[in-house]
């Protein structure tokens, strides 16, 4: 079964007020069984644009990746969110199946 993932592209406007997000976060995500993937970091913008951090979340499948946001204790977290940051963010299936070409 693919797995589900979050990814977020978040302009923070104040990283002070930001931290009681980040903070509070941790037990929701971890209720859902959800892993960091990548949460900031250094990178390049190839084509198009972004927005200044970009997070990748992984969840075992799509349905928990849906569920965790849509959950109660997400919305309550959110809410430290939203004053401190601008944010995109999607909730995508993984890609499951083995790749029967050349890579490369």
């Amino acid at each position: 079964m693919p797995k589900g993932y979050w990814i977020g592209h978040v302009d923070v406007r104040d990283m002070a007020g930001y931290q009681g997000y980040i903070a509070a976060n941790a037990a929701v995500f971890a209720r859902y069984g959800a892993r960091f993937m990548v949460r900031g970091g250094r990178r390049v913008v190839k084509e198009g644009a972004c927005r200044a951090r970009t997070v990748v979340i992984e969840f075992k499948d799509y349905a928990t990746a849906l569920a965790c946001y849509e959950s109660a204790d997400y919305a309550d977290v959110m809410t430290r969110r939203t004053p401190f940051s601008v944010a995109d963010l999607m909730i995508i299936e993984g890609y499951d199946e083995v790749c029967d070409y050349p890579l490369g």
